[in-house]
């Protein structure tokens, strides 16, 4: 079995007036970026491939992601279920939800951004709001290295996290800097 780290971007967003807040089914997805652990391999697939999607979903018992629990798995499951590829259940997976982790441990939440440049001494490529402009305006190559940015840092804090049992958590307020452990 494979552990998937994982990361989707939409074409539009519940701000939209089409969607409406919590409407999960009415977003639509531009790319889910993946790293496969048992390939070493980073993969992108595009709204027509969620049956490749599935496949490899299919495959994994562990998938990690950051604010998947809120937003990924929601938007993707609604994707299969609508495809006839409901018998991929990603909410039976063993699910490692990095800002979830962090949520509960310290009661706040944190972007990957801020907790990337702390861990990592690097951060994101861009904002997520950039990313339904990148799909609107067709930059499809830009808007997949975007998406892989984030998947690899949430790979690389989740490695790091394996390794040393901590992550480093900056205080938005104050910028103090603790140690947590989860």
């Amino acid at each position: 079995m494979d552990t998937l780290v994982f990361d989707i971007e939409t074409q539009n967003f519940f701000t939209d007036p089409e969607v409406g807040w919590g409407n999960f089914g009415a977003l639509k997805i531009s790319v889910v970026c993946v790293y496969s652990y048992a390939h070493d391999k980073y993969w992108s697939f595009e709204e027509h491939e969620m049956d490749k999607l599935a496949e490899m979903f299919g495959t994994s018992n562990r998938i990690v992601g950051f604010s998947m629990n809120r937003y990924d798995v929601p938007v993707v499951q609604s994707y299969f279920n609508k495809k006839g590829l409901s018998h991929v259940n990603l909410w039976e997976k063993e699910r490692v939800d990095l800002l979830e982790e962090i949520e509960i441990t310290t009661g706040k939440r944190i972007s990957l951004d801020r907790l990337a440049k702390a861990n990592l001494t690097t951060g994101k490529l861009r904002h997520g709001w950039e990313a339904i402009t990148l799909y609107k305006e067709g930059r499809m190559e830009e808007l997949k290295e975007y998406c892989l940015k984030d998947v690899e840092l949430t790979k690389d804090l989740y490695d790091l996290y394996r390794t040393r049992n901590y992550l480093f958590i900056p205080d938005r307020e104050t910028g103090s800097v603790s140690k947590v452990s989860f």
